[in-house]
């Protein structure tokens, strides 16, 4: 569905209007098309005293060929910036923290749009001085702060970067400065050693083969269209009666498509049965809402919301696991929800399910490591679907303003989350919940 205020608000006469009464100006996101030639079109200025930056100094120009140090770039003589990177890991106090605002204040107003900008830092638990730890966990603050205030279009984020991680940050920097993070912003996510690598950046997932549920439309089809443009092999999956919708999205992405109602007592063997030659990339997509206050929602209400958002996903995984059909260093994705994570009235189901699997994102995680196996949660907000199009015009209005970006996001937005976090070199990034939100004010 159309957003009709940002087309207004970014209209000649509905700028005037909007400036002069002062309402939100969201500008139209950037988002990553067929044929970019290059992650960073425009330029990128690198900042900070850490050690992480010289890891990084080899693949600036794979990003970039506009690539600017803070002491040579100046407001008066520099382009305009379309990313910046900071590394603080080298900030031990609080005195040190001042850094942050002598590199980030001069280029505020020298944005380009949609600009993405990064943070990286050290994880404080990892850090046995005190002030050390102390002034790394305060980036959390200055980063989520800093991105409601970029404004432009543009995105925030932190990464807090383990010793021995360093060779994984490219991949992270391919997401996040690039506008396949179009919709994501304000998040803080740690990364640890991965000894896995994505061999060509222009297909990252060559080989893999990958498994979507919920796949016959919307957020799920998108995914599965994400993952086939960066060359792995889908198998779609979704219930009997989306049979037609499927196997035209199947046949389309050259793909494999299977029918199954996932909360059926003998889902797990006949997933099993399907995938003869495994599977390295799990995505579990397929989720249904029935909204009801508490006090008015029947057992049936809340028991089928519980078995297809929270038990089919973890009975389908335990049962490739057990059967040995999810691949070693294979990549879990859970579909999760920032109503998880906030909650909202009338959805004490749902917002359970979302927030338990992103427990049990935290929980595998572990256990999963020792296969090099990563799972994660993807918490979206207000997305435009079927199922948000149908909302009143005030709730709708709310979800999509109520975020530092000022709109909603699209299903790729999500999609090239998930896509991301399905790559090789993502196995630095398990046990986490990623929300794709806009930074939205809910749960912030």
């Amino acid at each position: 569905m159309a957003d009709r205020y940002i087309d207004f608000a970014n209209s000649d006469i509905g700028r005037r209007l909007v400036g002069a009464i002062g309402l939100p100006a969201p500008v139209h996101l950037e988002r990553w098309e067929a044929g970019r030639q290059r992650p960073v079109e425009g330029a990128l200025l690198i900042g900070g005293n850490g050690l992480l930056l010289a890891s990084l100094a080899p693949g600036f120009d794979r990003l970039t060929p506009a690539v600017f140090t803070a002491p040579g770039w100046t407001p008066e003589t520099g382009p305009r910036l379309k990313a910046m990177i900071f590394d603080a890991s080298a900030i031990t106090s609080a005195e040190q923290l001042g850094e942050l605002r002598d590199f980030f204040q001069p280029a505020l107003k020298h944005l380009d749009t949609c600009p993405h900008v990064l943070i990286l830092g050290r994880p404080p638990e990892s850090l046995r001085d005190p002030w050390a730890a102390t002034a790394q966990r305060a980036l959390e603050g200055f980063s989520r702060s800093l991105g409601k205030e970029i404004r432009h279009g543009g995105t925030v984020q932190l990464l807090y970067v383990a010793e021995g991680a360093e060779p994984q940050l490219e991949g992270a920097l391919r997401f996040f400065l690039t506008p396949k993070s179009a919709y994501v912003s304000g998040q803080v996510l740690r990364l640890v050693a991965c000894t896995d690598h994505v061999q060509d950046w222009s297909r990252p997932l060559a080989g893999k083969r990958a498994l979507v549920t919920g796949a016959a439309r919307g957020i799920g089809a998108a995914i599965a269209e994400t993952l086939a443009r960066d060359g792995a092999h889908v198998v779609l999956l979704d219930v009997p009666q989306a049979r037609e919708s499927l196997d035209a999205l199947a046949a389309r992405l050259g793909g494999i498509a299977v029918a199954l109602d996932i909360a059926a007592p003998n889902a797990g063997q006949e997933l099993v049965a399907a995938l003869p030659e495994g599977i390295d990339i799990v995505v579990h997509n397929a989720g249904i809402t029935q909204d009801k206050s508490l006090k008015n929602m029947t057992p049936a209400m809340w028991d089928h919301v519980m078995a297809i958002n929270l038990q089919a996903p973890y009975r389908l995984t335990q049962a490739l696991l057990e059967n040995g059909k999810l691949h070693d260093h294979g990549r879990v994705v859970l579909l999760a929800s920032v109503s998880g994570i906030a909650g909202n009235f009338g959805q004490s189901n749902y917002a359970a399910s979302k927030a338990g699997l992103i427990g049990l994102a935290a929980a595998w995680a572990p256990a999963l490591a020792e296969r090099g196996i990563s799972i994660n949660a993807v918490a979206p907000g207000f997305i435009e679907t079927h199922m948000t199009a149908a909302m009143p015009f005030t709730p709708r209005e709310a979800g999509r303003r109520l975020s530092a970006l000022g709109q909603g996001g699209q299903p790729q937005d999500v999609a090239e989350t998930v896509a991301w976090l399905a790559q090789p070199g993502s196995g630095a990034v398990s046990g986490q919940v990623l929300r794709v939100c806009g930074q939205s004010l809910l749960g912030a």
